[in-house]
């Protein structure tokens, strides 16, 4: 069965409105709005809209809120989910690894949920810092484990392909909650599982 896939609603709604906007966009940066290559332009934005904004929509309780009961209470990791995100500064793209890791209290999720809550977080206007702060936040809330860690690594085209041009400069951003801030050895443990 294929996964939920989400939409961002409110776009969906107001589609004739963004469609003008993106066609009155196009206008006053110069480009011929009625020339054949961008003719059908501002539906298609609209259309990538609806897919690359759909975490406005999506119920975090929903993604990890299906829990299995299990004893494990050792150190769980799912690293490497790639994601795309949009800058809410200059709404240029953002893209790279997100790595979770948590120690459960008596629940764990599916490993799918944790593919599907990097994507929900992702799929908004964001900051890379916050994305990271919210995984974690959403982990404790909903998951209750022990503790949780997660560090991003991106690339912010707003900082290599414009202002100061440093194509291949990552940023890397953690969040660490409940127990990985107390034990250092469980955060050295995240740290060194994590390294490709």
């Amino acid at each position: 069965m294929p996964a939920k896939e989400y939409r961002n609603n409110r776009v969906i709604e107001n589609r004739e409105q963004i469609e003008h906007h993106v066609r009155e966009i196009l206008r006053l940066i110069g480009e011929d709005v009625d020339r054949e290559g961008l003719v059908d332009t501002p539906a298609r934005v609209t259309r990538m809209y609806e897919e690359i904004f759909a975490g406005y929509d999506a119920d975090m309780n929903e993604i990890l809120g299906v829990a299995f009961d299990e004893k494990h209470e050792e150190l769980v990791i799912v690293k490497d989910i790639v994601y795309y995100s949009q800058c809410e500064h200059h709404m240029a793209p953002f893209f790279g690894k997100v790595h979770i890791g948590y120690i459960p209290s008596g629940k764990i999720a599916g490993l799918s949920k944790f593919a599907r809550l990097v994507e929900a977080v992702t799929r908004r206007l964001q900051v890379q810092e916050r994305i990271t702060s919210e995984i974690a936040d959403i982990m404790m809330e909903v998951l209750q484990p022990h503790g949780c860690m997660v560090v991003v690594d991106g690339e912010h085209l707003c900082m290599c392909a414009r202002g100061v041009k440093k194509p291949g400069s990552k940023t890397v951003s953690s969040a660490v909650r409940g127990i990985f801030r107390t034990d250092a050895a469980a955060r050295a443990e995240f740290l060194s599982l994590i390294k490709d």
